[in-house]
């Protein structure tokens, strides 16, 4: 029997290259002879790389950067041919800012500017951004500050760090010098720039903005994209309109402005793991995440790979940490099966604990029942 095994991360306890080597594991202590295909996959958020690394191999490059409040931390750069990866929240994530800490006032993607540098560096000709799970709500405004553009007021200065200066823009520092590198932001977040769906307004609440904070944010972004359009000339028009600008606190905009352009995340990781062919030779599909819930099902990684299988006539059983998605409605979208870790255990503390332990069990019980061994 052949089991593909692609799931997403377990946001705060595994990566999804660590959730597919447990569940992995359990299955294979109980019936060794299956063939077991395992595909990690991320949507270009958290564990970007080490889910690309996995399947394309290339150079992992050490880059120092810094955080969302400035403080150092390493990132890399995944070098593959004439192409760079790089993943937002090495230097813009949410998982590195305390809650307390967390302001999107003031955070910066500069971080993701220094990484941008590092991978220019290294000679490619385009470099394709990880979008997801950032602490960040400027608009890119840090990125271009590092990248020599940094955002300025009406007496000329610099100004500071974070989303809520942007009011004060009227123009930036210089043009961004990428030699001639192209920018692609991989994504699977729609959302504009500003307004009811925007970044701030949709976003911005877990980044740390109270109400009063997201009406400041997105007017102050409204301000920045009218300053981006008439300083970069590959800036598209009605930037803060543009579907995908919002996208990690406004870097999709900060991207377009550049010229670059904006692919799905996930489509990307799948055709890059080679997903489908390995779907079209299997007889079961496990995936999974920390929580799949009733948003999971609205075009989320995981509901993807269920409708893929479904479309294949496939059986797919979904892990996760905590299950709330319907019974009627995650079967509609192809699940046939769902197990949380929270049940296996009874109680969340022991879930979040012992996740990898959890998956392996849960997956030697499932390999007792579906496999043919």
């Amino acid at each position: 029997m052949q089991v593909l095994i692609c799931p997403d991360k377990f946001a705060g306890t595994l990566s999804a290259v660590e959730a597919a080597e447990a569940i992995a594991a359990g299955w294979s202590a109980t019936v060794p002879a299956d063939e077991l295909v395992k595909r990690p996959l991320a949507d270009g958020g958290p564990g970007f790389i080490d889910v690309l690394a996995g399947a394309v191999g290339g150079t992992r490059v050490p880059a120092a950067t810094v955080d969302p409040l400035g403080r150092p931390v390493t990132g890399e750069v995944l070098v593959v041919g004439e192409r760079a990866y790089l993943e937002c929240a090495q230097a813009c994530g949410l998982h590195l800012v305390a809650p307390q800490e967390r302001d999107p006032k003031i955070t910066t993607s500069y971080g993701l500017g220094l990484l941008i540098i590092a991978a220019v560096e290294t000679g490619v000709r385009e470099i394709v951004i990880g979008l997801g799970g950032s602490a960040t709500n400027d608009g890119g405004a840090g990125m271009l500050a590092a990248l020599d553009a940094a955002p300025l007021d009406a007496a000329g200065y610099a100004l500071p760090y974070g989303g809520a200066a942007l009011a004060g823009c009227v123009a930036l520092g210089g043009v961004p010098r990428l030699r001639g590198v192209r920018l692609v932001a991989a994504t699977d977040v729609d959302n504009p720039l500003t307004g009811l769906y925007g970044a701030s307004s949709v976003y911005g609440p877990q980044k740390g903005a109270t109400r009063e904070d997201v009406l400041l944010l997105d007017a102050a972004l409204e301000t920045f994209a009218a300053v981006l359009e008439k300083a970069l000339p590959g800036c598209p028009s009605e930037l803060a309109a543009v579907p995908g600008a919002g996208a990690a606190g406004g870097l999709g905009a900060a991207i377009l402005a550049l010229g670059g352009g904006v692919v799905s995340g996930t489509s990307l990781v799948q055709e890059l793991t080679g997903l489908d062919a390995a779907m079209d030779r299997a007889d079961l599909v496990i995936t999974g995440e920390g929580s799949f819930d009733a948003q999971s099902l609205r075009g989320k990684l995981v509901s993807g790979v269920a409708q893929a299988a479904r479309d294949r006539g496939l059986p797919c059983v979904v892990l996760a940490g905590r299950v709330t998605a319907g019974r009627r409605e995650a079967a509609a979208a192809g699940v046939t099966e769902m197990h949380s870790l929270v049940e296996h255990f009874g109680t969340v503390e022991e879930a979040m604990a012992r996740p990898g332990e959890g998956l392996a069990e849960l997956a030697g019980r499932l390999a007792g029942q579906w496999s043919r061994g």
